[in-house]
């Protein structure tokens, strides 16, 4: 069995009301318009700030998985120099942590304005894009990277259960502070324990938790 078929047994392992999926939904395109709108000028000035800094496109689209195993490019402003990516295999070794997330404080790769953007989540308002289309939720689990759930294990997987999502218990909790098992045990809380109420309270939890850049980098 591959991982897109247990992810789909594993899908049926919890039931909600179907109102609840079109309530989240709904949640989804109402909310993440009006973000959209909201931060649109943070983003228009951020975009021409870094073509100012550093040469190529300031967005930038990245391959992810979403629920059920789907693949599909996820919209950030981007934080790194040109060719960033080819360069990663140099600094593997500076990995800060554990499991098969890649993750650098004072990465070596970012522009001059990356690690600000990081440490704010600008460089994140434009997954509110993804939102509206339906790739993402505004609550679910961080989409994971195609190199990532390639080592993930049958507890890591059950996060590929419900909907990808711009934040969640793992954004309000540390992010990068808390290891890897630890986040997969808020991943599969929120599996098991996710209600339209309970989205809205993460969402609010959301707002102070970037404010104060907790584990952002």
């Amino acid at each position: 069995m591959n991982a897109v078929q247990l992810v789909a047994t594993m899908a049926r392992e919890r039931s909600v009301p179907s109102w609840w999926i079109s309530a989240k939904r709904a949640t989804d395109i109402v909310l993440g318009v009006l973000l959209l709108i909201l931060t649109g000028p943070i983003v228009i000035l951020a975009a021409i700030a870094i073509a100012a800094v550093t040469r190529g496109g300031p967005f930038y689209a990245q391959e992810r998985v979403a629920q059920n195993g789907r693949h599909f490019k996820m919209y950030k402003l981007r934080t790194m120099v040109n060719g960033a990516h080819a360069r990663r295999d140099e600094i593997m070794h500076l990995n800060e942590l554990d499991g098969p997330v890649f993750k650098i404080r004072n990465d070596p790769r970012l522009h001059p304005l990356g690690r600000l953007l990081r440490r704010t989540s600008i460089d994140e308002l434009p997954n509110f894009i993804n939102v509206i289309f339906g790739d993402l939720s505004l609550v679910g689990p961080r989409p994971a990277l195609p190199s990532e759930v390639q080592h993930y294990d049958a507890v890591a997987l059950r996060r590929l259960t419900v909907p990808q999502g711009v934040t969640c218990l793992w954004q309000i909790n540390g992010r990068s502070q808390v290891s890897f098992d630890h986040w997969m045990e808020l991943d599969n809380r929120y599996v098991d324990s996710w209600t339209p109420w309970g989205d809205l309270s993460i969402i609010a939890k959301t707002v102070p938790a970037v404010l104060r850049k907790d584990g952002a980098h």
